[in-house]
């Protein structure tokens, strides 16, 4: 039996306040990632809290519209189990359906054994960055607009601004599985990315990225130019 818990005339400003808890955002990424719907017990060992800590958040996320619970009374005595999952309509800020990493593991097992060249896999990055920018050409700086696509992306970035430039750091790479395996494909993606994204904007200029053969977290460093 599956209970939605639906809240369809809750302002949007209601779900992003309720991902505004540490704990709460914590366990939307948990669930975000998940392959299939969790318990209580399973979020709270997770994360290392109690589950008593853990239910009231599932309740409120239940109240604004985030999350989907299922009853599963199979091979259970008493109540039945609670296992939450994120509602249809739920944001999804950045993160994909759990197939989208297997597509994204074939192809790159299959552009690398046709040897696509790296500079070919910066050209298809660099359209990708065009097209994002288009978005948010009315982002602030192009540091600004920068950070807040890569954060949706996933990639937790941190920057650092003063009058001539900005230096973008990755803390978090959600390609990182895909970037260990073949760093020279999939870095060569993700600077593509952002120097295609940069230079759409045409408020600043990339002057080196930092990928994994370099540091961590990859970085990467932007001259500010006025438009």
């Amino acid at each position: 039996m599956s209970e939605l818990v639906p809240s369809p005339n809750a302002p949007r400003l209601e779900l992003l306040k309720a991902l505004g808890d540490n704990t709460r955002y914590a366990i939307y990424l948990e669930l975000a990632r998940a392959p299939m719907p969790l318990a209580t017990a399973q979020i709270a060992d997770s994360l290392g809290l109690h589950p008593n800590t853990v239910r009231p958040h599932l309740d409120r996320m239940r109240e604004v519209g985030l999350l989907e619970v299922v009853s599963d009374a199979q091979g259970t005595v008493g109540r039945p189990q609670h296992r939450y999952s994120l509602a249809a309509d739920a944001p999804s800020l950045g993160f994909e359906p759990p197939a989208f990493p297997v597509l994204a593991r074939m192809l790159l097992r299959l552009a690398a054994a046709a040897d696509v060249p790296h500079a070919d896999a910066v050209d298809a990055g660099r359209a990708q960055g065009a097209a994002a920018a288009a978005h948010r050409s009315t982002a602030g700086t192009c540091a600004d607009a920068l950070t807040a696509e890569l954060a949706a992306l996933g990639f937790d970035p941190e920057s650092v601004v003063d009058d001539h430039g900005a230096t973008i750091a990755f803390t978090r790479c959600p390609f990182r599985e895909l970037a260990e395996a073949n760093p020279d494909l999939v870095c060569s993606l993700h600077r593509g990315l952002v120097e295609g994204f940069v230079d759409a904007r045409g408020d600043g200029r990339v002057l080196d990225f930092h990928d994994l053969a370099d540091r961590t977290p990859c970085q990467v460093e932007i001259a500010l130019t006025p438009r």
